[in-house]
């Protein structure tokens, strides 16, 4: 796969064998919520460039974007906006687990560090917490 740097303020979706730049802002929100109005206005763009687009197509375009917008946020938090998400739904051993995951990736990420010793010590796990909390302090 050849991966493709988005210009500023958007996000690149592939769909078949065409690449999209997206506008970021068609999204609000840390769950990448559609801005109706705003991918409206795009995909009536997109739909006179490419007139054999149909709306069920324009539709799996937006769904594809939103996950690739749900990725890039994550990424562009250091694994703390997927984090909160599952926190939010209830999963907190999810929540812990994606910022372990994070960590792997990035050990020097105080602000991922601070984040997993915050769920952990809600999570009743206050020890683990503090030392999360520790090795964070580290990066400062």
């Amino acid at each position: 796969m050849i991966l493709v740097s988005a210009p500023d303020g958007y996000i690149t979706v592939c769909h078949g064998s065409m690449t999209i730049n997206v506008p970021r802002d068609c999204f609000s929100g840390e769950d990448a919520h559609l801005n109706k109005e705003k991918a409206e206005s795009f995909g009536k763009m997109i739909r006179a460039r490419y007139p054999w687009l149909t709306s069920g197509s324009l539709d799996v375009l937006f769904n594809n974007a939103r996950k690739e917008m749900l990725r890039v946020l994550d990424e562009e938090s250091g694994g703390r906006n997927v984090s909160r998400r599952l926190e939010k739904k209830g999963d907190l051993e999810g929540a812990i687990r994606h910022l372990r995951e994070h960590l792997e990736e990035d050990p020097e990420d105080p602000d991922a560090w601070y984040a997993l010793g915050e769920l952990l010590c809600k999570a009743g796990r206050t020890k683990e917490g503090y030392d999360a909390f520790a090795e964070g302090r580290k990066y400062f």
